[in-house]
């Protein structure tokens, strides 16, 4: 069992620190917040007081931290501590150039990286089945894996520095597309007299079908797990939507792609999160279309 510093505890961080500890690894963990480091400890994380005191004898250090900013500052704390040799995971959602600066630190520190952002939301990170979307040297990610393994269930080496933080943009932004679309379908099917059950049992088996419908259907009873069945509490807020759909926007006005459906959805997810739903589920923005309707 391996030796890990766990830093930033957060909604994400915290159950996903806790599996490892049901795994049998020895996690200190360390996050600004007093509170959060409370809780981490009750699933048995020991607690550190500087993110520097978990690290200094760890094997594995993984961060879990807002963005780009937080990483490259954490990870120059982290690296002035670290032994050489210490494998180091940013499972941060972070932009591109910040995830390939963070590898070059950790390169000059003579450290290995990986960075392997998640899919899967505060549900799959407590129940232990995130999806890894890993970059890095082949090296790195075989010795990343069976950490990966004890939060995940499903772990995916992308290529090289910076290839994991790729996927995560890309992919979230097929989700917020296909949201923005099947919110639109079923207000649609709404104003024509067609019940939500309807439809979902024709979208979910047919040409419509889309993890947006069949696993997170945003209006209440088809799905029952989904968050619309519990007044849309977030399994992923809209805020880190539109977080993630301006990641994907950054990416593609840097590297010359044209993405008009991801910009189309990013404008929509900040005009909701402006009305002040950005603690709600992203599902939520149903609402926003049948308001203007």
């Amino acid at each position: 069992m391996a030796r890990i510093a766990f830093i930033g505890l957060g909604n994400m961080g915290g159950p996903m620190a806790a599996n490892l500890v049901k795994a049998g690894h020895e996690v200190l963990g360390f996050d600004l917040a007093a509170s959060v480091l409370k809780a981490a400890e009750a699933s048995g994380v020991k607690p550190a007081g500087h993110a520097s005191q978990a690290v200094k004898d760890a094997e594995i250090v993984i961060s879990m931290l807002p963005q780009g900013r937080h990483v490259l500052t954490a990870w120059t704390d982290i690296l002035q501590t670290a032994a050489q040799g210490t494998l180091v995971i940013d499972c941060s959602t972070i932009d591109v150039e910040s995830s390939r600066k963070a590898h070059e630190m950790a390169k000059a520190a003579s450290c290995q990286s990986l960075d392997a952002p998640v899919s899967g939301g505060t549900g799959g990170a407590s129940a232990g089945t995130l999806t890894f979307m890993a970059g890095g040297s082949d090296e790195a990610f075989a010795r990343a894996k069976p950490i990966l393994e004890a939060m995940g269930k499903k772990i995916v080496h992308c290529g090289e520095a910076g290839a994991g933080q790729a996927a995560k943009i890309c992919n979230n932004m097929i989700l917020g597309i296909s949201m923005v679309g099947v919110c639109e379908a079923f207000v649609l099917a709404e104003k024509l007299g067609l019940s939500h059950q309807a439809l979902f049992d024709v979208a979910s088996t047919s040409s419509g079908q889309c993890w947006s419908i069949n696993t997170y259907c945003p209006v209440p009873g088809p799905v029952p797990t989904s968050p619309a069945n519990n007044g849309y509490k977030p399994g992923f807020a809209a805020a880190l939507m539109l977080k993630d759909l301006r990641l994907s926007q950054e990416a593609a006005l840097a590297s010359g792609a044209s993405t008009p459906m991801g910009a189309e959805a990013a404008q929509l997810y900040a005009l909701f999160e402006k009305q002040g739903n950005g603690g709600r589920d992203f599902s939520a923005i149903i609402e926003m279309f049948r308001e203007k309707a």
